[in-house]
């Protein structure tokens, strides 16, 4: 039989204890798994958005009910220009005849937009007056309609 020699302190190769070799903490996180989540997650949606805007076909029954109303009416549109006239569409009016005038077209219209439209050199008191005198006739859905383009801060401020 053979014998064999035995060193005291040698573990055949085995770590010593706890207090062996001990590896560093990982101080990195590992974003590859995210990646691949993300990515799947990516490809589902790619996949599944087209699905969602096609419609179904429907052959839907008539009925005697009207239709909603659309915007088929000329939008209303009220101007104040530099010389302190106020024009509703093309038709000048008087600013104390304004409210009467507008309290008779929002009782003929359906929808309650007006597109305001101001010279540059009105001051605000004579929009606001303007304003108000729409909301009271009636309307509460006000556009402020400007030109596009670029203001020109830099040469005002200059």
């Amino acid at each position: 039989m053979g014998a064999g020699v035995i060193q005291k302190g040698d573990s055949g190769g085995r770590r010593r204890g706890r207090r062996g070799r001990r590896s560093p903490p990982m101080s990195e996180i590992n974003v590859t798994p995210f990646v691949d989540v993300m990515l799947v997650l990516l490809i589902i949606f790619m996949v599944a958005a087209p699905l969602l805007t096609v419609g179904v076909p429907v052959n839907m029954p008539e009925t005697a009910a009207n239709a909603l109303p659309t915007d088929n009416e000329e939008p209303l549109t009220i101007t104040l220009t530099a010389e302190g006239q106020i024009l509703i569409q093309e038709t000048e009016v008087a600013a104390s005849d304004l409210v009467a005038r507008l309290t008779a077209i929002s009782a003929e219209r359906e929808s309650d937009r007006v597109f305001v439209r101001a010279d540059r050199t009105v001051s605000w008191d004579s929009l606001a007056t303007v304003m108000g005198d729409l909301n009271a006739g009636g309307f509460s859905n006000i556009g402020l309609v400007t030109d596009i383009g670029d203001p020109p801060m830099a040469e005002e401020n200059g």
